[in-house]
């Protein structure tokens, strides 16, 4: 298990608690694992399945190298198992192109649904490791599951699906396509660009150093010196209506995770907080012009319609 943030680490708390025997790939909050790593980690250790993180929002990181790092798995005979709860919906995901054996993902992210189903995928051969154990638990035995999906054999009944969530994922997926994918994932790209150059502008550093391992959907910052992240927090919520996501884990107390998500992540969500963090800002006589973070963001939307 590739542990670089929180949610990596719950992965490896949850394989344990299952009396799985978890092998830990460690890194430095705010990196990703590399090929190398996790090809010397599989050298070292006979292992059945790597798991790793897509997106980690605890740190903004993006995890690269998907289809190379399936290959190492596949060339040890393991599974290749991928958290995408953050990623599905704002920026590529290719189960079968990067050799991802199962995966699963949430539905109130970038699909900006509300929250309450968890998408799965699984290919065969995934499939036949579920059916040769009896699962420990009733209500996610995948197998029980299985023949209650599929429609070629009689079907068994599970539970009660709930129909409700089940529309509205069908509806936040007939919006997801009405866009088309590619101009979904440029969509938050360029949204993304817009931020970041409007935070940094206004003295905001990023958890995740490197350009191309940050998230285009969730930008963890640490702020300027001098200003509590709670209050300021706080402030901007009671202020300007606007919701910011504290530090988790070691980074608790000292960094803010922004979400951009989804039907959240548009021109005019960027305008307003980039503008609600300069009025903060000035008051705390940290820069002068409450709007220069907004004026760097819309000089980069200016650029990329050229």
């Amino acid at each position: 298990v590739v542990r670089n943030g929180v949610f990596g680490g719950r992965i490896a708390d949850t394989v344990s608690r299952f009396g799985g025997e978890v092998i830990p790939i460690d890194l430095e909050w705010g990196t990703v694992v590399t090929p190398e790593e996790i090809r010397k980690a599989f050298s070292r250790n006979r292992c059945r399945a790597l798991f790793l993180v897509h997106a980690e929002t605890s740190t903004g990181a993006h995890q690269q190298h998907m289809r190379e790092i399936g290959q190492i798995v596949h060339e040890n005979g393991a599974l290749f198992l991928v958290d995408t709860v953050t990623s599905l919906g704002g920026t590529e995901v290719k189960i079968d192109e990067w050799g991802i054996d199962a995966a699963y993902s949430g539905t109130q992210k970038c699909l900006s649904v509300p929250p309450g189903l968890s998408p799965i995928t699984l290919n065969e051969k995934a499939m036949q490791k579920l059916r040769e154990k009896k699962a420990r638990s009733w209500y996610f035995d995948l197998g029980m599951i299985e023949e209650y999906w599929n429609e070629g054999h009689q079907r068994k009944y599970h539970h009660t699906a709930p129909i409700n969530m089940i529309y509205a994922l069908h509806e936040g997926l007939r919006l997801v396509f009405q866009e088309g994918l590619d101009a979904r994932f440029q969509r938050h790209r360029r949204n993304a660009a817009a931020l970041q150059a409007g935070l940094e502008t206004l003295g905001f550093t990023y958890l995740v150093k490197k350009q191309n391992e940050r998230l285009p959907m969730l930008h963890a910052v640490y702020l300027p010196d001098g200003l509590e992240e709670g209050k300021l927090r706080q402030n901007i919520r009671a202020r300007y209506n606007i919701e910011i996501g504290g530090g988790l884990g070691e980074f608790s107390g000292k960094a803010w995770r922004i979400g951009l998500m989804g039907h959240s992540s548009t021109k005019d969500k960027v305008g307003r907080l980039l503008n609600s963090i300069g009025e903060e800002l000035k008051k705390h006589a940290i820069i002068d012009d409450a709007t220069i973070g907004f004026q760097t963001a819309q000089a980069i939307y200016q650029n990329s319609e050229r």
